[in-house]
C-alpha cells in the first residue's frame, strides 16, 4: 500500500510539472523553445538560438547529450520510443527526452527535446525553503532502463561504481544504471551516510559489514555482497576508519 501511494505521489508530481520544449534542426542547432524552457535555461547568458544545443550544458554533460541525439538519429523503427536521460546541472536534476522528426520520406529534419525538472522528486522532502537549491540532498537516485525512469531510495543503495560518465548503483537486488556521473552523485548525496572510498566507488556507510585487508590493500565487504568487495584507496583508509568509529 505504501509503495502504491509513493508511486501515485510521484506520478502526481510529474503531472503538475511544466514541460520545457526545445526544437532543434537536423544539425542540432536550437531553433525555438517554449516559455518554460526560457525560464529554466540560461538563455540571456548563452544566446543559444542558432547554436548547438550542447551550449546549454556543462562540458561534463555534453557527451551525454550528444549520445542521446545520436541514439535518436538511428534507425527510426528501432527507436520509436523517445530516448531518455537524466542530467545534473548546478541547481537542478533534469529528465530529458529526445525524439527525432522526419519529413514525408522519413528523412531527419530535426529533433524535439523535452525536459522535466525532477529535482523535487529526487531531493529530500524536508528541505526547508531557505536552503539553497544547489545544496539539496538526494533522497532518491533516478535511473533509466528500457526507456523507463525509476527511482531507488538512497537508504537502499549499498554502493555506487563509476562507469565513465555514468554510474552503476548496487542494491540488494543487484545493479542498476544511472545516467548521472559518480561526481554528480557525490555532490548530492548526504556525506554523513555516503563516502567516496576510491576514485571509482562510493559506499553507504550503513551497508559496510567488514573492513578487510590483503597485504597492503584494504577492501570493504558490504552486507549480503561477500563476493563483491569494494577497494579502498590508501589515502581514504584513515577517513573511512574514523567514519566507521574504528579510531
Amino acid at each position: 500500500m505504501d509503495t502504491k501511494f509513493a508511486s501515485n505521489k510521484s506520478l502526481y508530481l510529474f503531472e503538475k510539472f511544466e514541460v520545457g520544449v526545445i526544437h532543434l534542426d537536423a544539425q542540432r542547432n536550437v531553433l525555438a523553445m517554449n516559455d518554460f524552457a526560457r525560464q529554466v535555461l540560461p538563455v540571456d547568458e548563452k544566446q543559444p538560438f542558432g547554436a548547438l544545443v550542447t551550449s546549454f550544458h556543462p562540458a561534463r554533460s555534453q557527451p551525454k547529450v550528444n549520445f542521446l541525439l545520436d541514439e535518436a538519429s538511428r534507425c527510426p523503427m528501432s527507436n520509436a520510443v523517445p530516448m531518455t536521460m537524466i542530467i545534473n546541472i548546478p541547481e537542478q536534476v533534469l529528465l530529458i527526452k529526445v525524439s527525432r522528426l522526419g519529413n514525408e520520406k522519413n528523412e531527419t529534419t530535426g529533433f524535439i527535446l523535452v525536459f522535466y525538472d525532477v529535482t523535487q522528486v529526487v531531493s529530500q522532502a524536508d528541505t526547508s525553503a531557505d536552503v539553497e537549491p544547489a545544496n539539496m540532498r538526494l533522497s532518491r537516485i533516478p535511473m533509466v532502463a528500457d526507456q523507463k525512469v525509476s527511482f531507488v531510495d538512497t537508504h537502499d543503495v549499498l554502493s555506487l561504481e563509476s562507469q565513465a560518465h555514468y554510474t552503476r548503483v548496487l542494491t540488494a537486488d543487484g545493479y542498476h544504471f544511472c545516467n548521472l556521473s559518480i561526481g554528480d552523485l557525490e555532490l548530492r548525496l548526504d556525506p554523513a551516510q555516503f563516502q567516496r572510498v576510491h576514485r571509482r566507488f562510493i559506499v553507504n556507510l550503513k551497508a559496510v559489514q567488514e573492513l578487510g585487508r590483503e597485504g597492503t590493500k584494504t577492501h570493504i565487504v558490504l552486507k549480503g555482497k561477500k563476493n563483491q568487495p569494494v577497494p579502498v584507496s590508501r589515502n581514504e583508509v584513515s577517513r573511512l576508519r574514523e567514519a566507521l568509529g574504528l579510531h
